[in-house]
């Protein structure tokens, strides 16, 4: 055990949620649901969407009141918190979503409704809110950010790092990460990492929230798993292991996760010869059949996700051909693929792959309104009939058809911008890391989903970093490696350790690039 975790063994819990129980309406959001947290620990907290956790969360943060059980905070009993109160105990949340003011620029932003003022005076302290800042900054980040530049000119990982600077400013005893990592590529959750070890270093208690397991695992030192708003386990993290984790959030064994197809493969649906688009990957050669789930993975800049991008028409080749049911062509338009009946299920389902402020069933049909449209006129009957079809035949959870997009988990979103593409009768399948942020049950919906599609006679691609994942769910793996495909494995016979070290470089990989 690290000095750390003895520390933290040792100092006692800093926060105990006992029995806490709250309903909305005739809804029980937790029943019965216990979170205690050690001083000094970095803490994880998982469950399936609806297991209950967002609702303890804003208990915390005082933004709901529980109906019953017992608040404890460093010591100290509660009947109820509120923002303010949280706030004054220390305890800080960065959020999922980044609740920054798009239009203030970074010093604006570190310092609302926090400003130093000149002593004595109502004006504002400038330079000594820049210099305090930068301090900050390049103490815990090692960057500079410019104290001009615009919220919404940064990227998501420079806005996390103002959420958390800002959290930093008012010497938190307590802070809660809320899926971090959900928009951030592997490098920039590296440095999250170290920084989060770094505040647990320093005396600084963390609570994790994350559907990646993987990460649980990693970085904390105890979790606590909800499941239909209780706690159900509550453990060390070196007494357990992620897929004793998942199995606790799901009542199912992770070997049940990846449903087994039994489909016969048919004709080749997709074939490139040669393809390349100079600078982002070369001479890439591959066939795809009816019936299968192919795998296609690389770290970022591959060539993996660029490539996928030129199957729908969003990058063009410079070379080489796409042949889609026999037909040989060198790129294609958006518009053209979808006539080929292609379609792609964006990584950013929320920018790309939904219409969040459209009801569900106007999803579902958005792509497709011409087969419901004769003379000019929408047949509306026929229209809400095709989705709710959809939404059955996918179980997508919803209030009905009419919900909007937005009030989903992220599941069910995906669900949906898959169901768009049902809808249009589609027969090759791109999906880009079609399961990003969602929770395990989810997943499993999604994965029993793809084998569905397969079963129908389409040919799937799925793009994932998810190495577990990719070989549980597909027929055969291309690993791409500086714009290469370096190997291809058939996923029965392989691992993902073994397609790890292809994609990250090793000796093999290093030379069939050449």
């Amino acid at each position: 055990m690290t000095a750390t975790s003895r520390a933290a063994e040792d100092g006692g819990d800093i926060i105990r949620l006992e029995e806490i129980s709250k309903h909305f309406g005739g809804a029980q959001a937790l029943a019965g649901a216990s979170l205690f947290v050690r001083r000094g620990s970095v803490h994880g907290l998982v469950g399936q969407n609806g297991a209950g956790k967002s609702t303890l969360i804003k208990l915390l943060a005082g933004l709901h009141h529980p109906d019953g059980g017992r608040i404890e905070i460093d010591g100290r009993t509660f009947d109820r918190l509120t923002p303010h109160l949280a706030e004054e105990l220390g305890i800080h949340f960065i959020h999922q979503d980044r609740l920054l003011v798009p239009t203030f620029t970074v010093g604006e932003a570190l310092f609302l409704g926090r400003e130093i003022r000149i002593a004595g005076t109502p004006f504002l302290d400038r330079r000594a809110m820049q210099r305090r800042a930068s301090e900050i900054l390049n103490d815990y980040f090692a960057i500079r950010l410019p104290n001009g530049a615009l919220i919404s000119e940064l990227s998501t990982a420079e806005k996390q790092i103002v959420q958390i600077t800002r959290a930093l400013l008012n010497q938190p005893k307590v802070l809660v990460f809320d899926e971090p990592t959900a928009a951030l590529v592997r490098r920039e959750a590296d440095i999250l990492f170290r920084l989060i070890r770094r505040l647990r270093d320093e005396g600084i208690t963390v609570i994790y929230i994350s559907h990646y397991l993987n990460e649980i695992e990693e970085l904390c030192d105890h979790v606590t798993v909800l499941r239909n708003g209780q706690s159900v386990a509550s453990l060390p993290i070196r007494e357990t292991t992620a897929s004793a984790i998942a199995k606790l959030m799901i009542e199912r064994d992770i070997e049940d996760m990846f449903p087994k197809r039994d489909v016969v493969l048919g004709e080749d649906i997709l074939k490139l010869d040669g393809l390349t688009s100079v600078g982002k990957y070369r001479d890439v050669s591959m066939t795809l059949r009816r019936g299968e789930v192919l795998g296609i993975t690389g770290l970022l800049g591959s060539g993996a996700k660029e490539l996928i991008r030129t199957l729908f028409g969003l990058e063009t080749a410079t070379s080489g051909s796409i042949e889609v049911a026999g037909v040989a062509t060198r790129s294609v338009t958006p518009s053209q693929a979808t006539d080929r009946h292609i379609a792609l299920v964006p990584e950013d389902r929320r920018r790309h792959g939904v219409a969040l402020d459209l009801s569900v069933g106007e999803n579902i049909t958005l792509s497709s309104l011409r087969s419901f449209t004769r003379f000019g006129f929408l047949n509306r009957n026929r229209e809400r009939s095709e989705a709710d079809a959809l939404i059955r035949r996918l179980e997508v959870k919803t209030a009905g058809r009419e919900a909007l997009v937005r009030t989903l988990s992220g599941g069910n979103q995906q669900k949906v911008a898959i169901a768009k593409w049902l809808s249009r009768h589609s027969e090759i399948y791109l999906l880009d890391e079609p399961t990003v942020g969602v929770d395990i049950g989810s997943k499993v919906e999604i994965y029993t989903l793809i084998g569905d599609l397969a079963a129908r006679g389409a040919g799937v691609i799925v793009l994932s970093s998810d190495l577990p994942e990719l070989v549980g769910v597909t027929d055969r793996i291309l690993v791409f490696f500086r714009g290469r495909v370096v190997r291809e494995f058939q996923s029965s016979l392989t691992t993902p350790d073994e397609v790890l070290a292809q994609s990250t470089g090793s000796a093999e990989a290093l030379r069939n690039v050449g």
